[in-house]
Protein backbone atom coordinates (compact mmCIF):
# COMPACT_ATOMS: atom_id res chain seq x y z
CA UNK A 1 0.00 0.00 0.00
CA UNK A 2 2.85 2.40 0.85
CA UNK A 3 4.41 1.92 -2.59
CA UNK A 4 1.06 2.51 -4.31
CA UNK A 5 0.46 5.72 -2.35
CA UNK A 6 3.95 6.93 -3.18
CA UNK A 7 3.37 6.21 -6.86
CA UNK A 8 0.10 8.12 -6.87
CA UNK A 9 1.74 11.12 -5.24
CA UNK A 10 4.55 11.12 -7.78
CA UNK A 11 1.98 11.21 -10.55
CA UNK A 12 0.10 14.08 -8.92
CA UNK A 13 3.35 16.00 -8.85
CA UNK A 14 4.24 14.86 -12.34
CA UNK A 15 1.25 16.49 -13.52
CA UNK A 16 -1.95 17.27 -12.01
CA UNK A 17 -4.08 15.45 -14.41
CA UNK A 18 -3.41 16.92 -17.70
CA UNK A 19 -0.99 19.09 -16.17
CA UNK A 20 1.38 16.56 -15.72
CA UNK A 21 4.24 18.40 -16.15
CA UNK A 22 7.32 19.99 -15.10
CA UNK A 23 7.47 18.55 -11.60
CA UNK A 24 8.91 15.05 -11.60
CA UNK A 25 8.77 14.14 -7.94
CA UNK A 26 6.64 14.70 -4.90
CA UNK A 27 7.73 14.12 -1.34
CA UNK A 28 6.30 11.02 0.29
CA UNK A 29 6.36 11.03 4.03
CA UNK A 30 6.93 7.38 4.77
CA UNK A 31 5.44 6.00 7.92
CA UNK A 32 2.38 8.24 7.99
CA UNK A 33 -0.90 6.37 7.94
CA UNK A 34 -3.14 7.06 4.97
CA UNK A 35 -6.37 8.82 5.91
CA UNK A 36 -9.64 7.70 4.37
CA UNK A 37 -11.62 10.29 2.44
CA UNK A 38 -14.60 11.82 4.24
CA UNK A 39 -17.72 11.67 2.05
CA UNK A 40 -19.69 14.85 1.42
CA UNK A 41 -23.11 15.18 3.04
CA UNK A 42 -25.16 14.80 -0.13
CA UNK A 43 -28.85 15.51 -0.55
CA UNK A 44 -31.10 13.31 -2.69
CA UNK A 45 -30.95 16.04 -5.36
CA UNK A 46 -27.15 15.99 -5.21
CA UNK A 47 -27.08 12.21 -5.65
CA UNK A 48 -29.44 12.46 -8.61
CA UNK A 49 -27.22 15.05 -10.30
CA UNK A 50 -24.09 13.02 -9.58
CA UNK A 51 -25.80 10.08 -11.27
CA UNK A 52 -26.48 12.30 -14.30
CA UNK A 53 -22.81 13.33 -14.36
CA UNK A 54 -21.70 9.68 -14.24
CA UNK A 55 -24.03 8.87 -17.16
CA UNK A 56 -22.69 11.85 -19.12
CA UNK A 57 -19.04 10.88 -18.59
CA UNK A 58 -19.76 7.26 -19.45
CA UNK A 59 -21.36 8.45 -22.68
CA UNK A 60 -18.09 10.00 -23.84
CA UNK A 61 -16.42 7.48 -26.14
CA UNK A 62 -14.00 9.86 -27.90
CA UNK A 63 -13.08 13.50 -27.41
CA UNK A 64 -10.75 16.02 -29.02
CA UNK A 65 -10.30 19.42 -27.41
CA UNK A 66 -7.93 22.31 -26.98
CA UNK A 67 -6.84 22.98 -23.43
CA UNK A 68 -5.34 25.75 -21.35
CA UNK A 69 -3.33 24.71 -18.31
CA UNK A 70 -2.40 27.01 -15.45
CA UNK A 71 -0.33 26.56 -12.32
CA UNK A 72 1.33 29.10 -10.05
CA UNK A 73 4.75 27.51 -10.66
CA UNK A 74 4.38 26.57 -14.31
CA UNK A 75 2.38 29.52 -15.64
CA UNK A 76 0.13 29.02 -18.66
CA UNK A 77 0.49 26.34 -21.31
CA UNK A 78 -1.73 25.29 -24.20
CA UNK A 79 -2.21 22.14 -26.20
CA UNK A 80 -4.54 19.49 -27.57
CA UNK A 81 -6.00 16.45 -25.85
CA UNK A 82 -7.32 13.31 -27.53
CA UNK A 83 -9.36 10.83 -25.47
CA UNK A 84 -10.59 7.38 -26.44
CA UNK A 85 -12.34 5.40 -23.75
CA UNK A 86 -11.55 3.10 -22.23
CA UNK A 87 -7.89 3.54 -21.59
CA UNK A 88 -6.40 5.86 -24.24
CA UNK A 89 -5.31 9.48 -24.01
CA UNK A 90 -2.85 11.69 -25.86
CA UNK A 91 -1.78 15.14 -24.66
CA UNK A 92 0.23 17.37 -26.98
CA UNK A 93 1.64 20.64 -25.67
CA UNK A 94 2.01 23.62 -27.96
CA UNK A 95 5.48 25.15 -28.39
CA UNK A 96 7.62 26.04 -26.57
CA UNK A 97 6.76 23.03 -24.38
CA UNK A 98 8.02 19.82 -26.05
CA UNK A 99 6.18 17.41 -23.73
CA UNK A 100 4.04 14.57 -25.07
CA UNK A 101 1.91 12.27 -22.90
CA UNK A 102 0.38 9.07 -24.23
CA UNK A 103 -1.61 6.31 -22.57
CA UNK A 104 -1.68 2.89 -24.24
CA UNK A 105 -4.40 1.75 -21.78
CA UNK A 106 -1.79 0.14 -19.49
CA UNK A 107 0.77 2.88 -18.79
CA UNK A 108 1.07 6.63 -19.11
CA UNK A 109 4.22 7.58 -21.03
CA UNK A 110 5.70 11.05 -20.47
CA UNK A 111 8.12 11.85 -23.30
CA UNK A 112 10.49 14.80 -23.21
CA UNK A 113 12.13 15.02 -26.67
CA UNK A 114 14.65 17.60 -25.47
CA UNK A 115 16.08 15.09 -23.00
CA UNK A 116 15.05 12.08 -25.11
CA UNK A 117 13.62 10.66 -21.92
CA UNK A 118 10.47 8.64 -21.21
CA UNK A 119 8.88 8.19 -17.78
CA UNK A 120 6.18 5.55 -17.32
CA UNK A 121 3.58 5.08 -14.61
CA UNK A 122 0.48 2.86 -14.45
CA UNK A 123 -2.68 4.42 -15.85
CA UNK A 124 -4.34 3.59 -12.54
CA UNK A 125 -1.92 5.98 -10.81
CA UNK A 126 -3.03 9.01 -12.82
CA UNK A 127 -5.20 11.62 -11.09
CA UNK A 128 -7.67 11.30 -13.98
CA UNK A 129 -7.57 7.52 -14.25
CA UNK A 130 -11.28 7.28 -13.48
CA UNK A 131 -12.09 9.05 -16.77
CA UNK A 132 -10.32 6.27 -18.69
CA UNK A 133 -12.07 3.34 -17.02
CA UNK A 134 -14.70 1.16 -18.65
CA UNK A 135 -17.20 2.64 -16.22
CA UNK A 136 -16.96 6.01 -14.49
CA UNK A 137 -18.35 5.69 -10.99
CA UNK A 138 -18.08 8.09 -8.08
CA UNK A 139 -17.97 5.43 -5.41
CA UNK A 140 -15.84 2.54 -4.23
CA UNK A 141 -12.20 3.59 -4.69
CA UNK A 142 -13.26 7.19 -5.41
CA UNK A 143 -15.13 9.32 -2.85
CA UNK A 144 -17.08 12.54 -3.50
CA UNK A 145 -15.86 14.91 -0.78
CA UNK A 146 -17.63 18.06 -1.98
CA UNK A 147 -20.47 18.92 -4.36
CA UNK A 148 -21.41 22.47 -5.27
CA UNK A 149 -24.07 23.80 -7.55
CA UNK A 150 -24.54 27.19 -9.20
CA UNK A 151 -26.95 28.35 -11.91
CA UNK A 152 -26.49 25.80 -14.72
CA UNK A 153 -23.20 24.44 -13.39
CA UNK A 154 -21.73 21.93 -10.94
CA UNK A 155 -18.41 21.38 -9.20
CA UNK A 156 -17.64 17.91 -7.88
CA UNK A 157 -14.53 17.16 -5.81
CA UNK A 158 -13.23 13.61 -5.53
CA UNK A 159 -10.41 11.94 -3.62
CA UNK A 160 -8.95 8.46 -3.47
CA UNK A 161 -11.06 6.67 -0.89
CA UNK A 162 -8.09 5.02 0.84
CA UNK A 163 -5.77 8.06 0.89
CA UNK A 164 -7.44 11.46 1.06
CA UNK A 165 -4.13 13.20 1.81
CA UNK A 166 -2.63 12.48 -1.60
CA UNK A 167 -4.69 15.23 -3.26
CA UNK A 168 -7.99 15.96 -4.92
CA UNK A 169 -9.53 16.47 -8.35
CA UNK A 170 -12.36 18.95 -8.85
CA UNK A 171 -14.42 18.63 -12.03
CA UNK A 172 -16.40 21.64 -13.22
CA UNK A 173 -19.33 21.04 -15.57
CA UNK A 174 -21.94 23.16 -17.23
CA UNK A 175 -25.55 22.01 -17.12
CA UNK A 176 -28.41 22.01 -19.60
CA UNK A 177 -26.71 20.44 -21.42
CA UNK A 178 -24.09 18.76 -19.27
CA UNK A 179 -20.60 19.69 -20.46
CA UNK A 180 -17.17 19.02 -18.95
CA UNK A 181 -15.43 22.40 -18.87
CA UNK A 182 -12.50 22.25 -16.49
CA UNK A 183 -10.72 20.28 -13.80
CA UNK A 184 -8.33 21.29 -11.05
CA UNK A 185 -5.84 18.92 -9.46
CA UNK A 186 -4.59 19.77 -5.97
CA UNK A 187 -1.59 17.80 -4.75
CA UNK A 188 -0.56 16.81 -1.23
CA UNK A 189 1.22 20.17 -0.77
CA UNK A 190 -1.92 22.12 -1.82
CA UNK A 191 -0.38 23.15 -5.14
CA UNK A 192 -3.01 23.47 -7.87
CA UNK A 193 -2.99 22.84 -11.58
CA UNK A 194 -6.08 23.95 -13.50
CA UNK A 195 -6.99 22.65 -16.95
CA UNK A 196 -9.75 24.26 -18.99
CA UNK A 197 -11.21 22.70 -22.15
CA UNK A 198 -12.47 24.57 -25.20
CA UNK A 199 -13.54 23.75 -28.75
CA UNK A 200 -14.31 20.22 -27.54
CA UNK A 201 -15.68 17.70 -30.04
CA UNK A 202 -17.13 14.31 -29.17
CA UNK A 203 -17.91 11.01 -30.86
CA UNK A 204 -15.50 11.32 -33.76
CA UNK A 205 -13.26 8.57 -35.13
CA UNK A 206 -9.73 8.81 -33.74
CA UNK A 207 -6.85 7.03 -35.44
CA UNK A 208 -5.37 4.44 -33.08
CA UNK A 209 -1.92 5.61 -34.20
CA UNK A 210 -2.45 8.68 -32.03
CA UNK A 211 -1.96 6.44 -29.03
CA UNK A 212 1.26 4.78 -30.13
CA UNK A 213 3.85 4.89 -27.40
CA UNK A 214 6.61 7.39 -28.27
CA UNK A 215 10.08 5.95 -28.84
CA UNK A 216 13.36 7.41 -27.75
CA UNK A 217 15.49 8.55 -30.68
CA UNK A 218 18.45 6.54 -29.46
CA UNK A 219 16.53 3.25 -29.48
Amino acid sequence: MTDLIATRRRVLALAGGLAVLPLLASPHFGGLAAADAVPANLTPEDRSDIGRIEDYLNGITTMQAKFQQYSAKGGIAFGTIYLKRPGFIRIEYDPPSPMLIVSDSVSLHYYDPELDQINRVPVSSSPIWFLLKDEVRFGGDVTVTAFQRAPNSFAITIRQTDDAEEGAVMLELGDRPLELRQWTVTDAKSQEVRVGLFNAQFGMDLDQQLFRVPRKRNN
